[in-house]
């Protein structure tokens, strides 16, 4: 009696054969029958080689298949009979077995000093037996991470194997150092993996500073984990604090002259000049950073065109006017910018603590000021604080790496548009990793992200993307993402995405793993609410409509029916 194979027994039988070089100096291609369909698209296989006196598995990953050998078309000419048992019946079965032609693409053999791969430059053999890597291999070389262990997030398994059998987990420093961008067309998952990776963020094994910018409210539901046992360690436990849009105030004094001219739209090149002119007598006559609404309308009107004679009266010139009244509109009816109070960086920033930023039902252009006039502060308290002019006791000493998350970053990095905010993030993502200020941008149109922002992300993940311009921006600004690979974006189902980058050893095709808590940004439900509306409310509205029973109804001469 035969017993079957185990599933190592199954890894460690040779699955193929080298056929020769592929059509680059890096893949070679292999025939295998594959009739358990084991060699999927981007599986990981392995030959081996004599490297430096040993033997090393040389690993890589398959990118194409094509069939060399099938079964006769006729075999196939009634549905209803399998082609195998044709085969049989005419004494075929010796010769009836698929066979496939598989071009994998080298990636080497790891290298613990340089903490990457290899690649040995000698192609196998012709000959030499294909084996499919072994899933502690593969867990121990793709992630730079380690489940569970510091600075490592765990974010699902691979997909090319069965759940759980590899879990990959990036490496936190890599994408917070040099920055990272989740993108997904709508529907395929970002959201959801964002959340994972602030859940991971916030682990006792990670502890992190997170602030997210949450433009649709989405991110409620992490408050969940000050009350799992999971995110708890001996004298820890995370923290998620909420500003709503009530709740924020960004000060005036300390928004800067581009901020307020993106602010006021439709200026003219007068009111430019004289805005100019106000934005710096303020700053010289009251400080950089104390002057309220009512000090710059003064200085608008100090520095504006003087036309009034001794005995005329002292109307502001109409450039004045407009300028205080486009004022007025923007700040001085906003319940977000104030005259003296500011949400304070220890507010907001704090290991172990998340802090969620809702801007929805903030216009836009607000939503930009303020996103720019918070990166802004951190940004400048990190390198004073790096650079020792911030103490302990001074108001913005930040003595921390901090991380902060986008969502629907193309509003505050657009490509093709003057953006107050596009400048700040492309500072933060050329020079921000010598502070300690981490950025990750999450957005549904690649193709509407400024590529100069998009290509600074050292770390990507992205899922389905069916858009071909937003296929072609991927193409053009991330590097570490191959072709092949980018050819699967359209197939990729919902909670499937491509990591790439600083953050893994090689780029990988991932199934996101379950969130431990709720996700908040699920769409509505439209008809499973109207019949809950006909259900509960309709009734109820119609009862209070009827006419009361006792009365009578009687039709006028005009044949109008009145109680």
């Amino acid at each position: 009696m035969v017993l079957p194979k185990t599933e190592n027994e199954k890894l460690k039988t040779a699955v193929g054969t080298v056929k020769g070089p592929g059509e680059t100096l890096h893949e070679y291609t292999f025939i295998a029958p594959d009739p358990e369909r084991q060699l999927k698209h981007g599986e990981f296989v392995y030959y081996t080689a004599p490297v430096d006196g040993s033997q090393r598995q040389i690993l890589g990953r398959i990118t194409a298949r094509a069939a060399v050998k099938l079964f006769p078309d006729t075999f196939m000419a009634n549905p209803a009979v399998p082609p195998q048992t044709v085969a049989a019946m005419l004494g075929y079965e010796s010769e009836a077995t698929e066979l496939f032609e598989l071009t994998v693409t080298v990636l080497g053999y790891y290298n613990d000093l340089l903490q990457d791969f290899t690649n040995p430059r000698v192609p196998p053999q012709g000959g030499a037996s294909i084996y499919i890597a072994e899933n502690d291999t593969l867990t121990d070389l793709l992630s730079r991470g380690r489940r569970g262990q510091l600075g490592s997030a765990h974010i699902g398994d691979l997909l090319s194997r069965d759940p759980v059998a590899v879990p990959v987990a990036l490496d936190v420093r890599g994408f917070t150092s040099t920055h990272l961008a989740i993108i997904a067309s709508t529907g395929s998952g970002k959201s959801y993996l964002a959340g994972v990776l602030l859940e991971e963020l916030l682990m006792p094994y990670n502890r992190a500073s997170v602030l997210v910018i949450d433009p649709h409210g989405e991110y409620d539901t992490l408050q969940q984990v000050q009350n799992l046992e999971s995110f708890r360690d001996s004298g820890y436990s995370p923290r998620v604090r909420i500003f709503r849009p009530q709740d924020l105030r960004v000060r005036i004094s300390s928004l800067t002259l581009p901020d307020l001219r993106y602010l006021l739209t439709n200026l003219s090149e007068k009111m430019h000049y004289q805005l100019g002119r106000a934005f710096r007598y303020a700053q010289r006559t009251w400080g950089e950073d104390k002057y309220t609404l009512e000090q710059f309308y003064m200085a608008v009107r100090e520095v504006g065109d003087s036309t009034q004679g001794e005995d005329e009266s002292n109307d502001d010139d109409p450039t004045t006017g407009a300028l205080i009244w486009r004022l007025s509109a923007a700040l001085g009816g906003s319940g977000i910018f104030h005259d003296f109070e500011n949400i304070e960086l220890d507010e907001l920033f704090q290991p172990g603590m998340c802090t969620l930023v809702q801007l929805n039902e903030v216009e836009q252009r607000q939503q930009q000021v303020i996103v720019a006039a918070l990166l802004r502060r951190v940004y400048q308290a990190r390198i004073d604080t790096e650079k020792g002019k911030l103490q302990r006791e001074d108001r913005n000493h930040l003595p921390f790496p901090v991380f902060c998350l986008l969502e629907e970053a193309h509003n505050f990095a657009p490509a093709n548009a003057d953006a107050v905010s596009s400048d700040v993030l492309k500072t933060i993502l050329s020079e921000g990793r010598k502070f300690g200020v981490g950025v990750g941008l999450i957005s549904q149109r690649p193709g509407r992200l400024d590529g100069d922002v998009l290509s600074q992300c050292m770390t990507q993940c992205i899922m389905r993307i069916t858009n071909p311009i937003d296929q072609n921006r991927i193409a053009e600004s991330v590097e570490s993402v191959g072709r092949d690979m980018l050819k699967e974006l359209p197939a990729l189902s919902k909670g499937q995405v491509i990591v790439s980058g600083a953050s893994v050893n090689t780029p990988l095709m991932l199934r996101v793993r379950t969130r431990r808590t709720e996700h908040g940004g699920e769409d509505i439900n439209a008809p499973a609410e109207w019949h809950q509306w006909f259900e509960h409310e309709q009734p109820a509205q119609a009862a209070a409509n009827a006419l009361p029973a006792e009365k009578e109804l009687e039709r006028d001469e005009d044949g109008v029916l009145w109680a």
